[in-house]
């Protein structure tokens, strides 16, 4: 049998990764439709090697370049998302979102009617828009399968559990680049420093807020969005080595510890197949690795941001697009040089605090307008009102 699939972010490394997989196994696949924001090379070369016809492209200049590329070809090019009836006829087996930033949950919303199974990379949307993607699944009775190495892992462990079996999750986090360093050197902090992940090979932007650790801040909220789990019942630990990615202790006693290798492929892999007999190529236990696997508390003084944990409403609300907007304009920012790596953590603060935005925490979103409105607003009263960045 011939499975049917999509893939949302093609051109990143999650998409990368998942083509790789596929490639070593193609006769079992067929890929209905491929996306990307700008990158039209990329994008075309995968269309050639997998054989697919449709391709979204959602740049306006890098539809038109491949709008022209593709004159000849049998590839049809669209611009948005709003043309899924068209691509699709039926439901298809399996579609991977890793779009990133919350751009990447209106792209859920609109494609989960169309698959038997999402896998949803995208931090954000599920931070923000969990109430909205549940409605969805349910509505459409579509799979959902977490694919960050931290959410997959407890997912995977409770498989044949409910939430009423779990006492507590640990979310390990690596500690970033600036685990060691001196807390008083954090005012000399680079670009360059802040982008030297020493486990994983990420793109800018998440590099950067695993050096802050807001990224764990994300994962807590989304563990208690996807597993319906209270906060007080989630807690992060550093764990330098990134080899157990969580940790579940149970009510009767047991801890399940979920460990691999530092490669986002095997969830991902596991994601595509359900069956355990399909076995992929990796590296042998580590035991030097199970003899000091070093698992520590977070220092808020090294990781101020993981003092958010204390400002979170309970239940999803309008709050959270708040942080994840202003942290992604702070970030922004930061990567052009126009602000030090430590003003990332102090103006989030003082700009979430504001009583124009905590009213929010009471607030929940209605509707997928209801945060793409919000996201704009926030981006632009930061910029504006706060920083007056006029070249920005």
């Amino acid at each position: 049998m011939i499975n049917k699939l999509a893939i949302i972010g093609s051109t990143g490394s999650i998409g990368k990764n998942l083509l790789s997989i596929i490639g070593k196994d193609k006769k079992k696949f067929k890929i209905i439709l491929l996306s990307a924001n700008k990158n039209y090379t990329t994008l075309y070369k995968q269309a050639i090697k997998f054989n697919v016809k449709n391709l979204i492209i959602t740049d306006k200049k890098s539809f038109k370049i491949l709008q022209n590329k593709t004159k000849k070809t049998n590839i049809k090019v669209f611009n948005s998302f709003d043309k899924l009836n068209t691509i699709f006829k039926k439901k298809i087996d399996y579609v991977m979102n890793s779009i990133t930033d919350i751009d990447g949950l209106y792209n859920s919303i609109k494609i989960i009617k169309y698959t038997k199974k999402i896998a949803i990379a995208n931090k954000e949307s599920i931070v923000t828009g969990w109430n909205l993607i549940l409605k969805e699944l349910k509505k459409n009775k579509t799979k959902f399968i977490p694919v960050d190495s931290e959410h997959f892992s407890i997912w995977y462990g409770l498989k044949n559990l409910n939430k009423w079996s779990v006492e507590k999750i640990y979310l390990t986090a690596s500690g970033g680049p600036f685990n060691k360093i001196s807390i008083k050197n954090f005012k000399r902090v680079t670009l360059e420093q802040a982008l030297k992940h020493p486990n994983w090979k990420m793109g800018k932007k998440i590099s950067v807020d695993s050096a802050t650790m807001i990224n764990k801040i994300y994962e807590v909220i989304e563990a208690k969005n996807i597993f319906d789990i209270p906060y007080k019942n989630i807690e992060i630990v550093i764990h330098p080595r990134s080899y157990v990615h969580a940790l579940i202790k149970l009510n009767n006693g047991l801890i399940k510890l979920i460990a691999h290798e530092t490669t986002m492929k095997i969830p991902i892999f596991n994601t595509l197949y359900s069956c355990h007999d399909k076995k992929i190529q990796s590296k042998p236990i580590n035991i030097k690795y199970l003899n000091n696997l070093n698992f520590m508390s977070v220092n808020s003084q090294r990781y101020p941001m993981i003092k958010l944990l204390n400002l979170l409403p309970s239940k999803n609300s309008l709050f959270e697009t708040v942080i994840v907007s202003a942290n992604d304009t702070l970030v922004d920012l930061f990567l052009k040089r126009k602000i030090k790596f430590i003003n990332i953590h102090k103006e989030l603060f003082k700009f979430i605090k504001l009583k124009e935005f905590t009213k929010y925490k009471k607030i929940s979103p209605k509707n997928i307008q209801d945060i793409m409105k919000l996201n704009y607003y926030v981006r632009l009263k930061l910029l504006k009102k706060v920083y007056k960045f006029s070249d920005v």
